[in-house]
């Protein structure tokens, strides 16, 4: 039996989740850059994102399956309990569950940092993906029409959300995640998504 471990990710985790990525950028819409970063680039990213937000990374017998994070939705102030998530499965491992893991872990975590939405931009035509989120509880938000040009077409990026809780009264700041990496709440989400996986 492959041994399955969902955690939080490493700046060690880097180079794998990146070679994971690069075929999205080379071969897909999925995701609108041109050219795959590099590792340093990259490296920022995540340095830069996981100082609030977590980034996950599903391992099958220490080899990287899956990845994803949560980031800033906007910049500005009155948008701070908003983030986006993306979510990369390498392409041996789709409908295994890892997907699905990696989103039930990351509603739990943000919940507990006092985020309230959740985004996703899908380029459209995408099926799977608007299925896949739909069952994960998230609904069309509306569309960006002819947003993104990437090989030699204009495409729309259909945007769904999803919330974490009811919006009610004044939100409370965020808890930054490195605050509650290591707390046993953290270590028990994980634990609870990774039964979702089924190889």
């Amino acid at each position: 039996m492959p041994e399955v471990v969902l955690r939080v990710a490493e700046e060690k985790d880097a180079a794998a989740m990146l070679a994971l990525y690069a075929p999205y950028v080379i071969q897909t819409t999925v995701s609108s850059e041109y050219e795959p970063p590099s590792l340093d680039e990259f490296l920022g990213r995540m340095r830069s994102y996981t100082t609030k937000l977590p980034w996950l990374v599903c391992t099958v017998d220490g080899q990287v399956a899956g990845y994803g994070y949560a980031a800033p939705h906007r910049t500005r102030a009155a948008y701070q309990w908003s983030v986006e998530t993306s979510i990369y499965v390498e392409e041996s491992w789709h409908r295994c569950g890892i997907a699905g893991a990696i989103y039930a872990a990351l509603f739990e975590l943000l919940a507990m940092q006092g985020y309230y939405n959740i985004f996703v931009g899908i380029t459209s035509p995408n099926e799977r993906s608007m299925k896949f989120h739909k069952a994960m509880g998230f609904i069309i938000s509306g569309a960006y029409q002819e947003s993104m040009f990437k090989f030699g077409q204009w495409r729309d990026v259909l945007w769904m959300g999803k919330s974490l809780r009811a919006h009610e009264g004044e939100p409370q700041p965020t808890v930054p995640f490195p605050e509650i990496k290591d707390s046993p709440l953290v270590a028990r989400a994980l634990r609870q998504a990774e039964q979702r996986i089924h190889l």
